[in-house]
């Protein structure tokens, strides 16, 4: 697991992404919460591999600054993110990729848009042979103790602080 405050989560999991698709595993990225509208560069660049890597993005109508104060756009959203997860854990209990990314799910778990008791048996359930590499900030105690490995990124400067904005193949 990738968390903290820190930048870096999703590049360090596509990171690993590739490493896996470079040793010929079958890989599967799921974006929660960055739909597939949104132009990321990581996107681009393994499209442009031929590597084993399928990314998908969540189907939901979200904005992460007005979101939350919709009730109705949260319970679309928890479902969404129910029926991906049930989805991703029939998938590493069959052993339908070697590798699993969820990226952004430990926020939408940390949020209440995700429930915990899912992650569980996704990771509980899955085939021995799979790895499972989830990202997002704020993640709880319980994922934590879950968790084989957790790495924290730490924020100590950014330049979002000086009102830098995103640079495109930088920062998405």
């Amino acid at each position: 697991m990738y968390t903290g405050d820190g930048k870096g989560k999703t590049t360090a999991a596509f990171g690993l992404a590739l490493r896996a698709a470079g040793q010929g595993n079958k890989v599967l990225i799921y974006q929660f919460l960055k739909p597939a509208s949104l132009d990321l560069g990581e996107r681009g660049a393994f499209a442009s591999t031929g590597l084993s890597v399928r990314i998908e993005a969540l189907d939901a109508d979200w904005d992460m600054a007005s979101s939350f104060g919709d009730e109705e756009a949260v319970s679309r959203t928890r479902e969404a993110i129910h029926e991906v997860v049930a989805r991703l854990a029939e998938a590493a209990q069959r052993r339908s990729y070697d590798v699993l990314v969820l990226d952004e799910i430990v926020f939408c778990l940390a949020h209440g848009l995700a429930d915990m008791e899912d992650i569980r048996t996704l990771i509980d359930r899955r085939d021995a042979a799979v790895e499972i590499v989830l990202t997002g900030r704020d993640a709880p105690i319980e994922l934590v103790e879950l968790a084989d490995l957790v790495t924290e990124m730490k924020m100590v400067k950014h330049p979002f602080d000086r009102g830098m904005p995103a640079r495109r193949g930088i920062d998405y």
